[in-house]
């Protein structure tokens, strides 16, 4: 499992479903913020550092495929797992050509979205690495 200095963002416009994800996460040693919209993650991520966000797609104002093509602009390189209620062929299509790490359907099993969680940061490591050879 991964150090307690895995920081995540959760952003998720049902608060019920945010602040349980976030307690859960926290529980779990990741230092965990939550905010409840597109702009929001997006400020967030202007001032701080986070390994992996966990963003909803269906949000008022800014939904999640457009915040995350502005999440991309900022850091191309930061891992996003998109949260949806509702999966399609289309929305997968959209996400993956976006740059979306991945995406898991609500409500899922803790487990399932912290093997994703786990897998990006992973991946993340392994692209570290690699640049310090580099």
């Amino acid at each position: 499992m991964m150090s307690t200095l895995s920081r995540i963002l959760v952003v998720d416009d049902e608060e019920a479903f945010r602040t349980a994800l976030t307690a859960r996460l926290k529980v779990r040693g990741f230092d965990t913020t939550a905010v409840g919209t597109g702009r929001e993650a997006l400020d967030e991520i202007k001032k701080t550092s986070y390994d992996v966000i966990l963003l909803d797609i269906k949000m008022p104002e800014m939904n999640g495929i457009e915040a995350l093509a502005e999440i991309k602009k900022i850091n191309p390189l930061l891992d996003v797992i998109i949260l949806t209620g509702h999966a399609s062929v289309d929305a997968a299509v959209e996400i993956t050509k976006l740059g979306g790490y991945d995406y898991v359907l609500k409500p899922c099993p803790l487990d399932e979205l912290l093997g994703k969680i786990e897998e990006a940061h992973e991946k993340k490591m392994a692209r570290e690495k690699r640049n310090l050879k580099a």
